[in-house]
């Protein structure tokens, strides 16, 4: 059994909910990430930024990212899933609710984050074909 935290990239980092998007785009260019999980005062998951909510959801529609935080940008229900979580399991989070990052938690930490390009590096060509289908299919 593969498990998430076998295919997942380790050390993903928090952006607190507080933090403005012109840091957090800061933070993700020196860790060379397009997303970032939200967390809360208490360090519990509360969305997830990416790079491209930061251009759409903030700079396209003429906010300031130096006036606009990570908070205001998480929306809907922040999905994750346990480091001993079989990759079958990841598969159908990420496929059930059309995510392309999914945060990966282990003791109620933060450990990793599992991305396209690490289902690319673990799995099948079917594996990642059926993912890939049901993804990005719009419905």
């Amino acid at each position: 059994m593969t498990t998430a935290g076998e295919i997942m990239h380790p050390g993903a980092q928090w952006i607190p909910a507080t933090e403005t998007l012109d840091r957090a785009a800061q933070l993700m260019s020196r860790l060379g990430v397009g997303a970032l999980p939200i967390s809360d005062a208490e360090q519990r998951l509360c969305g997830i930024l990416t790079d491209r909510d930061i251009v759409v959801g903030c700079v396209a529609v003429g906010h300031d990212p130096a006036k606009t935080t990570a908070g205001d940008m998480a929306k809907g229900t922040p999905r994750w899933i346990d480091a001993g979580a079989d990759v079958s399991e990841v598969l159908e989070e990420m496929q059930s609710h059309q995510i392309k990052r999914l945060p990966v938690i282990e003791d109620k930490k933060l450990v990793g984050m599992i991305s396209e390009a690490d289902l690319a590096k673990h799995l099948t060509d079917a594996q990642i074909a059926g993912w890939a289908e049901k993804v990005y299919a719009r419905g």
